[in-house]
């Protein structure tokens, strides 16, 4: 009897490694895919436009709510540790220094958004749930990036809304439906595979 014991929590204990380290290799992933976004930009001031919060929501669309919201913290320390991992902009400062700067406030709202993106979407996979927790995942991001920038740097809340939200009005509404047709094609794809 103690054997069989041992032998079963031997396997409770590798498909538990197992199931940590694919989680671990996800929030990895999106990470990486973070990252990458971030270098597919449209250099405007103060902020430019990036496919980062693309990334961020479907990372929590795809990962949870707390994985999600990890995997935009390991992409933070990335770039505080002075890896090229944000969007590369003339004038920008390099590392931790980037989180001071004009999208410092966008940035740092990223493990927010990703979770409540994840929250959302966890309560519910239709697609109009789905569309509106990344619409309230990219409203996070606009909403905190506009005030860091308005409070730190410009001063001026009508030039802030214009630079820092008003700008991405168009390209918030592409990014969040393809976001969503990502999310679904992929969900769609793994479903008929299993």
């Amino acid at each position: 009897m103690e054997f069989k014991n041992s032998i079963v929590s031997n396997k409770i204990r590798i498909i538990s490694a197992k199931i940590w380290a694919s989680k671990l290799t996800w929030i990895f992933s999106f990470a990486l895919l973070t990252a990458i976004s971030a270098q597919i930009s449209i250099p405007l001031k103060p902020v430019p436009i990036t496919l980062q919060t693309m990334a961020v929501v479907l990372a929590g669309a795809f990962l949870g709510a707390k994985n999600g919201a990890y995997s935009q913290i390991v992409y933070l320390f990335l770039g505080i540790a002075g890896l090229p991992v944000f969007a590369q902009t003339p004038d920008a400062s390099v590392g931790i220094a980037r989180l001071f700067g004009p999208t410092g406030g966008y940035l740092l709202a990223f493990p927010l958004a990703a979770y409540l993106t994840g929250f959302i979407v966890e309560k519910n996979k239709n697609y109009f749930t789905v569309v509106i927790a990344m619409f309230a995942g990219d409203l996070v991001i606009i909403l905190i990036g506009t005030l860091f920038l308005d409070l730190f740097f410009l001063k001026d809340f009508k030039l802030s809304l214009n630079s820092g939200a008003a700008v991405f009005s168009i390209w918030t509404v592409i990014k969040v439906f393809t976001a969503a047709a990502i999310f679904f094609a992929v969900n769609k794809n793994s479903a008929v595979r299993n």
